[in-house]
């Protein structure tokens, strides 16, 4: 073989793997995007109230930790127990809303920016809170989600290169 066909073939295959590459990380990301989809549908089925919608999307055995500062904080093992925790966490609100206001891809990861705007029961007084949730995703299915108070500290646990919070 010439150097000349040897240069084409090894630019060929090349271009093949570089194809290939952007392919797969094509696929990663619409990956995403329907996880992302599924999390957009269960913070608006929670604050509609409808706890089954919220979990939904959930792995079976998913793990699901708040921080112990938030009521109710703790760990939570499968859809049952997060809807448990959940259902008393929204009980304790007269009115309110949770909503997303940034989602953040970090490798098998999904950061979610979230502003809880809520007046509790017996309380004239909105409270507002601005957190993170991070969540976990294997084979597109969410099997871990864990709260944090501090969107910084949410951004470096999850492995984001450039944890800054804007």
């Amino acid at each position: 073989m010439t150097t000349l066909a040897v240069m084409l073939l090894l630019l060929s295959q090349f271009a093949y793997s570089q194809e290939k590459a952007k392919t797969t990380q094509a696929a990663r990301s619409s990956g995403m995007s329907d996880v992302i989809a599924e999390l957009r549908a269960a913070y608006a089925a929670f604050n509609r109230g409808d706890f089954a919608g919220a979990v939904a999307a959930l792995d079976p055995k998913i793990e699901w930790s708040e921080p112990a500062e938030f009521p109710g904080g703790g760990t939570y093992h499968g859809r049952a127990e997060v809807k448990r925790y959940l259902m008393q966490s929204r009980a304790g609100w007269a009115e309110g809303s949770s909503e997303p206001e940034r989602f953040i891809p970090v490798g098998d990861r999904i950061v979610v920016f979230v502003y809880a705007h809520f007046r509790p029961r017996n309380s004239n007084q909105w409270q507002q809170v601005r957190l993170a949730d991070v969540y976990t995703v294997r084979k597109g299915r969410i099997v871990q989600m864990k709260a944090f108070a501090d969107r910084g500290e949410a951004l470096s646990w999850a492995g984001a290169k450039n944890p800054s919070v804007e």
